[in-house]
């Protein structure tokens, strides 16, 4: 009996990467500070030279950028937000838009000033240089463990050290991501919370992908964490051989509860897409670096 696997790669495919919006998600639109606004300074976003060096992650090369905020001074150490899939993050003209988002709100006072860190997944390059480059998305976000945790605290953080004065501090160091993304940034602050105590999921695969269903019942039952974790997710997000997204946030939320954790969840009507969650990035953050949320 032959298996094929082309099913199995396909369907981690289709539920990797946010979906074409659907009419469900047409309702959540982006506010005023999610949108460039006269007289606020503008911080400097810049695209760094490809990471083709990881030991962590060896062979794989990725794109990734750094934005600075106007307000940074090199003699302060400047909070930090690791951003998964942060090609999708950084765009001026993109779904979330954060760097405006930050300009807007640390103009405001709203959150502290931070460098965001915006990594894209590692590709393997084709040996020919002729076919598509191989993904590395799924096995360095979906899988549990301390690896991707160790490639930021071992690898990027170091570099970006070089010329940015960052924050040891883990109440200042926050990751974010969305779907596989989503996990990922958990799973670093549940791996490492001396280093990373604050966490934004949207659209979180916390489904069987590669074992992280198993999130809801570890909460249960290991000893809270000094963590503050924000999930967003839609009643129509994927419903599919791994698990079914919905529940499993609702599953990851009712286990925050349970176990006492300092959290936020907003279950929406939308599908496996960033619209929810990037409309209310702005509050999302307000939440996060504890400020009060607009009304």
């Amino acid at each position: 009996m032959k298996f094929s696997l082309l099913p199995l790669v396909a369907a981690v495919i289709a539920c990797q990467s946010p979906l074409i919006a659907a009419p469900q998600d047409d309702q959540y639109l982006l506010g005023p500070d999610s949108q460039v606004q006269p007289g606020v300074p503008q911080g400097k976003v810049t695209q760094m030279p490809a990471w083709d060096q990881s030991k962590l992650y060896p062979g794989t090369t990725r794109d990734w950028w750094i934005y600075v905020p106007a307000q940074y001074q090199a003699d302060k150490p400047a909070n930090v937000m690791v951003f998964c899939d942060g090609g999708g993050f950084v765009k001026p003209d993109g779904q979330f838009r954060a760097p405006v988002v930050f300009d807007n709100l640390i103009a405001k006072g709203e959150m502290p000033v931070t460098i965001g860190i915006f990594i894209n997944p590692g590709v393997f390059p084709a040996a020919d240089g002729k076919e598509k480059p191989r993904s590395n998305r799924s096995f360095e976000y979906d899988s549990l463990g301390d690896l991707y945790a160790r490639f930021l605290l071992e690898e990027i953080l170091p570099e970006v050290k070089k010329s940015y004065n960052l924050t040891d501090d883990p109440e200042g160091r926050a990751t974010c991501g969305n779907s596989s993304g989503g996990i990922c940034a958990f799973t670093v602050a549940w791996e490492r919370p001396d280093a990373f105590r604050k966490v934004v999921s949207h659209i979180g695969s916390f489904t069987n992908i590669r074992g992280g269903h198993v999130y809801p019942a570890l909460i249960r039952k290991t000893d809270k964490k000094p963590l503050r974790v924000f999930l967003q997710d839609g009643r129509n997000d994927l419903d599919n051989q791994f698990g079914n997204w919905p529940l499993a946030n609702q599953q990851m939320a009712a286990a925050l509860k349970f176990a006492g954790y300092d959290y936020d969840f907003k279950l929406g009507e939308g599908t496996h897409n960033g619209k929810h969650g990037a409309s209310m990035l702005p509050d999302t953050l307000r939440w996060l670096w504890n400020a009060p949320a607009t009304k």
